[in-house]
């Protein structure tokens, strides 16, 4: 008997909010699930969606995250019963780790930004990062770093070459 094949996620999307790891040192992530409607899960499956403008509200009392600022594309087919691309969305997790996010966030300097967005078993997951701000020379700092590892890097396969 033939062996089922396991499911690919060639066609399915990941979007990385990759200025978030450049302008935020992140101190720890947590993956939540996101509340989406019908024409938004199909348009974030077709990969028309934005979260590098986005930042996440935490409230302690009642203990929520809501992502502001995703902008999620319209979906051709639908017609008129569109979604609002830029609502705010319910963001779903536990209610420890949302009061333990909402206290960090609330001290000095702290923010919680989205880093990733993605699907497992169907569901629409998204990475979020408690992040500190970084100063400009922390920013050239890292730049300097990466291309030095990246030099190194280089080198070494060059010599393993020869």
């Amino acid at each position: 008997m033939a062996r089922k094949r396991k499911k690919t996620s060639e066609n399915e999307a990941e979007i990385h909010n990759r200025r978030a790891r450049h302008e935020y040192t992140i101190e720890a992530t947590l993956e939540v699930g996101i509340k989406l409607h019908g024409t938004e899960v199909k348009s974030v499956r077709s990969g028309e969606v934005s979260i590098a403008e986005a930042y996440i509200k935490a409230e302690e009392i009642p203990p929520s995250l809501r992502i502001i600022g995703m902008n999620i594309g319209h979906y051709g087919p639908a017609a008129s019963r569109n979604h609002h691309p830029t609502r705010d969305r319910v963001l779903l997790a536990h209610k420890n780790e949302i009061k333990r996010f909402a206290r960090a966030a609330g001290s000095k300097g702290m923010t919680i930004v989205p880093l990733k967005l993605y699907f497992r078993n169907g569901f629409a997951k998204m990475e979020i990062g408690l992040g500190r701000g970084k100063a400009h020379q922390d920013k050239r700092r890292s730049i300097a770093e990466r291309e030095q590892k990246r030099d190194i890097d280089r080198a070494m396969s060059k010599k393993l070459r020869w």
